[in-house]
């Protein structure tokens, strides 16, 4: 593997930056190269530990072979982290905004902090704060070079950078995601180095497309009924929406044909979807984003031997491959897929902007993307607030639905 010119010049400021602040944050949009441009800059150390999600470790373990580089690299996904033994020189973290969650950090972003805070850290992602510059706080704080290391917690800090507002949801919390831009960017800059596909010379069209399917009647029954009366009630099974946050998921479950009853089991009761994507896009070598574990099962029951859920298989083969939206949205290529189509979509912008990029390369010219929704259901709203940047949440379905 030879880095392109501007993965050169990266690696350049981000040495530099990396001694100089002890963080550096590579804000390097998908397929641009990030993944071999944070390996080449760790060349200087000795045991690096990358961390990332389990479906790229093997990508990520490609790209260091292919680089040849001497150093030992450790490669593990942030759910594995407490089985990670010895000392290392040097943390990459990808995907880094997954360690932004506010007001509290997750666990990743704690046993981080616990455990290699006093190291020199690289950061990675193609989109810091998506939602909201309040999720930069606990990616910073993972470190002892934090700009924000005189804040004792997320908290203290909001106090002094977010317009902290109330939200009324038949109960009254606080929000803290309308961070103050210019505050918080003067303190963390210094430590960023963005690139973009244009300046590395992608001319990627995507085509975004809306296909309507029909579901069945009777899945239709079940979703009115349960907009009335707030339970459907079956011979063996409950499905009850007894708050306005379980009527949301009841009625997203449904749209897609699928549903998790009171008792916790789950069930397939309409495979128009899946039926729906396999005539249409017959001829095809299809990559589908799906949401729920029971559309997964639709898919398979349709499309039989001819899916696979591995990415080597799909690679390989010539079947086509299902992944489930959040698990699939970073840190993999699916340019072998003629088009990527989902079954559902996520509640999460973040899903959106990752997901969507996942054909892209520098030769390709055209994404060709494709959106199934059924006629009544309540993915068009979803769409509608994702495509601009923002979560689909309780309160736009209240005002949309109810």
């Amino acid at each position: 593997m030879i880095l392109r010119d501007y993965q050169n010049d990266i690696v350049t400021k981000g040495k530099s930056i990396l001694k100089k602040f002890g963080i550096v944050y590579l804000a390097m949009e998908v397929r641009t190269g990030k993944t071999a441009t944070a390996l080449t800059i760790a060349n200087d150390y000795k045991r690096v530990l990358f961390i990332t999600k389990k479906k790229a470790i093997q990508s990520i373990q490609d790209d260091f072979n292919a680089l040849n580089y001497n150093y030992e690299l450790v490669v593990i996904n942030n759910e594995s982290l407490h089985k990670i033994e010895g000392k290392f020189d040097l943390i990459i973290s990808d995907e880094h905004h997954r360690n932004g969650t506010f007001p509290k950090p997750n666990l990743s972003a704690k046993f981080i902090k616990k455990n290699f805070s006093h190291l020199p850290m690289i950061f990675l992602s193609g989109t810091p704060s998506p939602e909201s510059y309040s999720q930069l706080f606990h990616q910073f704080w993972v470190s002892d070079k934090s700009p924000f290391a005189n804040y004792k917690n997320f908290y203290s800090w909001a106090k002094d950078f977010v317009n902290v507002k109330e939200k009324n949801f038949g109960y009254i919390v606080k929000d803290y995601s309308d961070a103050k831009f210019s505050d918080v960017n003067a303190c963390v800059s210094k430590y960023f180095i963005k690139f973009t596909q244009n300046e590395a010379g992608f001319s990627t069209k995507v085509n975004e497309n809306v296909l309507i399917c029909t579901l069945k009647q009777s899945t239709y029954n079940i979703i009115d009924k349960l907009k009335r009366d707030l339970v459907v009630i079956g011979k063996d099974e409950e499905i009850i929406a007894d708050t306005k946050v379980k009527l949301m998921q009841k009625i997203h479950q449904l749209s897609s044909g699928t549903i998790i009853f009171e008792s916790g089991n789950a069930k397939v009761i309409d495979d128009s979807k899946a039926q729906f994507i396999k005539e249409t896009f017959k001829g095809k070598k299809i990559a589908i984003f799906y949401k729920f574990q029971q559309e997964l099962n639709a898919i398979k029951s349709v499309f039989n031997d001819c899916l696979t859920t591995e990415l080597n298989v799909f690679n390989e083969t010539d079947k086509h491959i299902a992944l489930q939206i959040v698990s699939g949205r970073e840190g993999i290529s699916l340019k072998n897929a003629d088009v990527l189509v989902y079954y559902n979509i996520d509640f999460s912008a973040l899903s959106y902007w990752q997901s969507r990029d996942r054909l892209t390369t520098m030769e390709r010219k055209t994404n060709d993307i494709y959106w199934i929704f059924s006629d009544k259901g309540i993915e068009r709203q979803i769409y509608k607030q994702v495509i601009a940047k923002k979560d689909y949440t309780l309160n736009h379905f209240i005002k949309t639905e109810l």
